[in-house]
């Protein structure tokens, strides 16, 4: 049967739009046999009661990718590509897949008792196709495909944090992002390392992540044999740490050290942690020496990330060292437009303007709001306008008014208590220093919708109950002294103004 069974649009209801992504049918694929046109006749009708059942947005991400293997003995077997899809299928959608298939597929085979889902081999993940009577009359072909799957599996839980939305196609280039997503599709179609490390860096919800994971998809698909490992950095230290703990740290040597290619995302959380710093330093060379590839991003270039040790900070610029700036005018339009395409209702154009022009702190933002809309649209059934979109949005309208970043924070405090920026990263206790500190950290928990663990990240990575202790101290010594209430509320002021 053909390998694309479910992605052909022939096999779904018209009244469904087709996604501008799928993968055409060439001359060159061998026609289906009429046993399996009937089985690609009765999953397009699976696939259509499941999406009326579980909703569009789940439909989507996790039974259209399925495609049919095989139907034998009352078990209808189908493919996942993600060891994450596998078991979610499996675990939540498994049972009604069972119950629509055996009402579905009761001209073809009477009696569906089971239904399972394993990992797609190589060749499905790939888009060769497959047929249904090849897998019949060729068992060792099977076999050979189950071992082919395991082994894929292995590496699918070195990639295991992947989301599948995060690909080159669906990422929206434009003027603040152009040399970053140049730099990681050069990065992840060269067969040979072209910048070693690849540093990624950019504020919140800007794309680092989307860039990250589009790389790693983009390898395994052109390069299957090479092992790439992504993981936060958050991760990295809490395995380091549990090496530690059990005396394993061979076996984590190991792992990291035998990669093809080493992701580390938000790399500014391991900043004030030494013991971790160590040890990611000596992987980091290992690595680079023997010339595996080794991606990092972060919230700040290399040289401005306090808290790391000179020597990590200028490997870490040694390669190629790209930003994302925030979202202009038109890229904030652009992925607006992109996302509102592929929605089940239409929004008009006024209103995706609007959005763009008044939520301008990051695409996360952006993204939810328009989510917001969407769910609106279809629960409610009216009409979106500008008006009703600026009443369901007022929350993220006035944030976005006044959203201030962390950095423009502490620059303002230090100015106004005459201390360097850095000293809101360092580790120095005095009261002079410790005060102007604990007023920014206030400061960003009142004019950022950041969370305490975020916050604290960004002051030299400190623990979030650290945090907590100077927002607790600033709202109760405001209340005594009068000298510092009223720097405050100025500071408060200009910030937010």
């Amino acid at each position: 049967m053909s390998g694309d069974m479910l992605n052909n649009p022939d096999t779904m209801p018209a009244s469904y739009p087709q996604d501008s992504n799928e993968p055409s049918q060439t001359s060159s694929a061998p026609s289906p046999s009429s046993e399996d046109q009937a089985i690609q006749a009765c999953w397009g009708r699976v696939n259509l009661r499941m999406r009326k059942d579980i909703g569009d947005a789940a439909w989507r991400h996790w039974i259209k990718p399925l495609r049919v293997s095989r139907l034998e003995d009352g078990t209808l077997t189908l493919e996942a590509e993600s060891t994450l899809a596998r078991e979610r299928v499996s675990s939540q959608y498994a049972d009604r897949l069972r119950v629509i298939s055996a009402a579905e597929f009761n001209d073809v085979s009477p009696s569906i008792r089971h239904v399972e889902v394993r990992l797609a081999s190589n060749r499905a993940r790939s888009g060769q196709p497959h047929r249904l009577s090849e897998q019949k009359q060729a068992p060792a072909a099977a076999s050979n495909s189950a071992i082919t799957a395991s082994a894929t599996e292995g590496r699918d839980d070195l990639m295991a944090g992947l989301d599948p939305r995060y690909t080159f196609a669906n990422f929206v280039v434009g003027k603040p992002n152009e040399l970053a997503f140049a730099v990681a599709r050069r990065t992840a179609e060269s067969e040979k390392v072209a910048f070693n490390p690849l540093f990624l860096y950019g504020g919140v919800g800007l794309g680092k992540t989307h860039l990250m994971h589009a790389i790693a998809w983009h390898i395994r698909q052109q390069s299957p044999s090479r092992k790439v490992l992504y993981l936060s950095a958050e991760k990295f230290m809490y395995r380091f740490v549990r090496a530690l703990r059990f005396r394993d740290t061979m076996s984590f040597k190991e792992q990291f050290r035998s990669v093809d290619v080493l992701m580390i995302d938000d790399v500014q959380f391991i900043s004030g942690k030494d013991s971790t710093q160590e040890e990611f330093f000596h992987t980091f060379n290992a690595l680079v020496e023997d010339g595996r590839q080794v991606i990092i991003s972060a919230d700040k270039s290399p040289t401005d990330l306090e808290g790391m040790e000179e020597r990590l900070r200028s490997r870490l610029g040694w390669g190629m060292v790209a930003d994302i700036h925030p979202a202009d005018y038109e890229l904030r339009l652009g992925i607006l437009q992109s996302k509102a395409e592929q929605a089940p209702v239409q929004i008009a154009d006024k209103v995706l303007e609007f959005m763009a022009h008044r939520i301008v702190s990051n695409v996360r933002e952006l993204e939810g709001a328009l989510n917001r809309i969407l769910a609106h649209a279809m629960l409610v059934g009216r009409e979106i306008t500008i008006e009703s979109a600026a009443e369901l949005l007022a929350d993220l309208l006035r944030a976005s008014s006044r959203q201030v970043s962390v950095d423009a924070i502490q620059k303002r405090v230090a100015a106004h208590y005459d201390v360097r920026v850095s000293e809101m990263f360092s580790a120095r206790r005095s009261r002079d220093i410790a005060r102007p500190r604990q007023v920014a950290m206030y400061l960003a928990k009142n004019l950022t919708s950041l969370s305490y663990p975020d916050i604290g990240r960004q002051f030299g990575g400190r623990d979030h109950t650290t945090v907590m202790h100077a927002v607790k101290t600033i709202e109760s010594l405001s209340k005594s002294d009068g000298q510092l209430a009223e720097d405050v509320q100025l500071l408060k002021s200009i910030l937010a103004g």
